[in-house]
């Protein structure tokens, strides 16, 4: 890692100075990256950091100048698919450039492109690029050749470098020789206290399975979808979730699904809990990305985990989970059928995926690692 400078270090004694970059903002209502920055800012806060978190004004209420300790900064971007991100950062990195930060946790291995506007203003830089952009299906050719540069630049530009699943740790090390900091998501196990969210959908406890995601063809909604109808009984898939620019995909697998799914879109907080606290089985469909945020909470809330197998996945849920096939939905239905007709399996794995959550994913943990590397950035980075 390289880094051209950290001219303003506060005095010994002075909190740390840190910004938080490339996530919408929080709280968490959209994805992994606004997950981590909502946990992760309060308890940075609590540790003697000075923490602002960038959000972009069409997510973040302008109003709203802090969150449980922490600055906001809110400014514009262009809300298209390609734009959002690398505008918002770009600004973001061009205000932080001002500001005497002593460091930054920059998101988005696409973001390392601006790094260097935050290195030549003395600010010490991580960057997490989460899982390997470049292999999402959302994205075409002139995307996917963004995060293979990305991935390049992510090698070289930041001070410190996290991945967030031993998988994408090795990854790195093996097609670039860049050595990483493996440091996974955690999971708020808060039980959803009451039941109002199961009475609007008209649901009751352990009677449905779950689905959770983005709407994107990486975490596989539309083949979700498509398995259900193989799945006898009268129990509810819902399914949760939506996503920014992919109207004519979801239109593709929502019209003309199966009676017994349901679709009430984006549900965050309490609600979102309860969902997780009640359900029979949670379906985590993903093929893209390292520690995924949804996985870890069900976990974490006890639900039975039904996965996809890929290696992220395995390492994420281990021994804890049935596993299928995305491509083959047939594999899915059978799995989704073994727990309808077998409770007490459910109970089983739904309580071995929350003793191994609680053992692996701690948000406590996981805020005393980028502590270290926030404090670690600046102290190693070269003084101007």
């Amino acid at each position: 890692m390289t880094a051209t400078g950290h001219a303003g270090s506060p005095p010994d004694g002075h909190r740390p100075r840190v910004a938080l970059i490339g996530s919408r903002g929080v709280p968490a209502r959209y994805g992994g990256y606004e997950t981590l920055m909502a946990e992760l800012a309060p308890r940075l806060v609590a540790r003697g950091f000075e923490v602002t978190v960038y959000g972009r004004a069409h997510y973040v209420r302008r109003r709203v100048g802090r969150y449980r300790g922490a600055r906001l900064v809110v400014l514009p971007t262009v809300r298209t698919k390609h734009l959002d991100t690398p505008v918002h950062t770009l600004l973001a990195c061009l205000h932080a450039a001002g500001q005497r930060y002593d460091a930054a946790l920059v998101v988005n291995s696409a973001n390392a492109l601006f790094l260097p506007l935050l290195s030549a203003a003395g600010v010490a830089t991580v960057l997490n690029v989460d899982g390997i952009e470049k292999r999402r299906a959302k994205w075409g050719p002139f995307g996917r050749a963004v995060y293979a540069l990305s991935e390049r630049l992510a090698c070289v530009l930041p001070d410190r470098l996290v991945t967030d699943a031993e998988v994408i740790r090795s990854h790195y090390l093996a097609r670039y020789g860049a050595p990483s900091t493996v440091v996974t998501y955690g999971v708020d196990a808060r039980p959803g206290t009451g039941r109002r969210v199961l009475r609007l959908l008209g649901l009751e406890p352990g009677g449905y399975f779950l689905y959770v995601s983005r709407f994107e063809p990486e975490n596989n909604p539309h083949r979700v979808a498509e398995a259900y109808r193989s799945v006898g009984g009268e129990l509810p898939l819902v399914m949760v979730g939506t996503a920014p620019y992919a109207s004519a995909f979801i239109d593709s697998f929502t019209r003309g699904a199966d009676r017994r799914i349901r679709f009430p879109g984006a549900i965050y907080g309490r609600g979102y809990r309860q969902l997780l606290r009640h359900c029979l089985a949670y379906v985590h469909a993903t093929e893209v990305g390292g520690t995924h945020p949804a996985l870890v909470e069900a976990m974490g809330h006890g639900a039975a985990p039904v996965v996809h197998d890929t290696a992220e996945n395995r390492e994420v849920a281990g021994d804890a989970a049935l596993y299928f096939d995305a491509a083959a939905p047939a594999s899915l239905a059978a799995a989704l059928e073994r727990l309808r007709t077998d409770a007490e399996l459910a109970r089983s794995l739904g309580g071995a995926a929350a003793a191994r959550a609680a053992a692996r994913y701690d948000w406590e943990a996981i805020a005393d690692r980028y502590a270290a590397l926030l404090r670690g950035a600046r102290a190693e980075a070269p003084r101007s």
